[in-house]
């Protein structure tokens, strides 16, 4: 095919990607905007196939069928709950492809003109080497922190051994752009920059992984911008760029919702400890008021304002079908009924929209955090259903603590509130809840699509 032809497909293929990017911005537009970026990937590889320079379709059409038979099964396979870690492995799948076929061309090009591999060529191998590499270790861990397989590793001197390795990943890419024909160089910034990645995300606490995941994948997509300038790929340069700068911005927002400095983000450095933290019995001793469902029907026949906070154990449940119908009760009733959803939310932004969406719910009950704070004083009940961390008040009054200073949904000024949870266990930043021994809280232990379904029943026979 001839170039111009390919690069109109390109162009065709970055335009399907920003537009698809814009209509993710909204759930109504989300599934169009979905789409449109699939097709704009289908438009960029089916352009790729029919460039000259590839000679051989063998091992691309293997690797089609292998990798799109392993996408079909995650895809049917992983339950909404899973998908935080589907995407730290996604994420890392990137940033490893983009690696290894930076070093390949790389191998090639040498192969064919020994040192006089162009400059650029050399540097943005580099680049993609060492961010795909870091990337790729980076998001395993992340893997199995949420997965509960590897737990919050914290050590002495993390801040100078990133420094370290950073230091010697880029000391191996200049030697790499002084001399093209030293291999050895590229595979120890590889080396590097995987010990790097391990690094900076061990001391990250679950809190704080979905900032984590956000940056990552913003890490993947400069990986891969990287390797489209050494394939002088447009459509892997664009896409690339669109990938990092969209997964920044998100990290920065995400930041600011939980009250995060980008740069310790960036540097691995976790959230603080409290080392002089209360215990569980402390907090909680004597003072968790627990209810049956008959008790809270009772209390919400009379109210006539409900702020319902979603959280991850109803995704867990997946409960959202249970909680629609509870809200179509209370709105039988006369009840108006909300939604609170904070930024983050279900470990990673939109995870509520998406399960309230899927049990259609309509999207103008979906407020967000600052549109809902003020409104919880005048809230009769707050339902929080699963959440945790979230609504968590030491985030205000305790200075010291992991989440301190992190914006919450101030579920506690409301005038009631029913938290239903399976226990009181800890949320992803490992501290207790003084929300749930509050004077106004009343707790359900239950799995949070029983407890909205004997709640919907109480009121039903009350």
């Amino acid at each position: 095919m001839p170039d111009w032809f390919i690069n109109l497909a390109y162009l065709i293929a970055a335009i399907l990607f920003i537009v698809g990017i814009k209509g993710l911005t909204h759930p109504r537009t989300a599934v169009r905007g979905n789409r449109l970026g699939a097709l704009g990937m289908l438009i960029a590889v089916v352009a790729a196939m029919l460039d000259r320079q590839v000679l051989s379709y063998e091992w691309i059409i293997a690797g089609i069928i292998v990798g799109g038979a392993i996408g079909a099964i995650m895809a049917t396979r992983v339950q909404m709950t899973d998908m935080p870690q589907m995407v730290a492995l996604l994420n890392g799948f990137g940033g490893i492809s983009s690696s290894l076929v930076a070093g390949a061309a790389l191998l090639t090009a040498v192969a064919l003109d020994g040192a006089n591999v162009a400059l650029q060529f050399t540097i943005s191998g580099a680049a993609s080497g060492l961010v795909g590499a870091v990337t790729f270790w980076g998001s395993l861990v992340a893997f199995g922190k949420l997965q509960g397989l590897i737990g919050d590793i914290r050590f002495r001197g993390a801040l100078p051994l990133n420094a370290t390795l950073l230091t010697i990943a880029l000391a191996f890419g200049v030697w790499l752009a002084i001399d093209p024909t030293a291999n050895w160089a590229y595979w120890g910034l590889i080396g590097a920059a995987s010990l790097l990645g391990l690094s900076l995300v061990f001391p990250i606490g679950g809190a704080d992984m979905p900032v984590v995941i956000s940056l990552l994948n913003s890490y993947s997509g400069v990986a891969a911008a990287a390797a489209g300038f050494v394939l002088s790929n447009n459509a892997l340069i664009i896409t690339g760029s669109l990938v990092g700068a969209s997964g920044l911005i998100l990290t920065s927002i995400m930041c600011k919702a939980m009250n995060r400095s980008l740069p310790n983000v960036l540097f691995g450095i976790g959230a603080p400890v409290d080392e002089g933290a209360a215990s569980d019995d402390e907090v909680y001793a004597g003072k968790v008021k627990s209810a049956h469902a008959d008790e809270l029907a009772m209390m919400m026949e009379t109210a006539r304002s409900v702020v319902i906070v979603p959280g991850y154990g109803m995704a867990v449940s997946q409960a959202q079908h249970a909680v629609r119908d509870l809200v179509h009760e209370l709105e039988s009733r006369g009840v108006e009924v909300s939604f609170a959803i904070h930024p983050v939310a279900g470990r990673m932004p939109g995870h509520m929209n998406v399960l309230l969406a899927e049990a259609d719910i309509p999207y103008d009950q979906m407020k967000e955090m600052d549109e809902i704070n003020p409104l919880f004083e005048q809230t009769d009940v707050a339902i929080v259903i699963g959440a945790n961390d979230v609504v968590n008040p030491m985030a205000r009054t305790n200075p010291s603590s992991p989440i301190a200073g992190m914006p919450i949904l101030n579920v506690d000024k409301a005038r009631s509130v029913i938290v239903i949870k399976r226990s009181l266990s800890a949320g992803f930043a490992g501290i207790p809840n003084p929300l749930f021994a509050a004077e106004n809280t009343l707790m359900l232990f239950a799995d949070a699509k029983k407890g909205a379904l004997d709640i919907m029943n109480a009121l039903k026979e009350g």
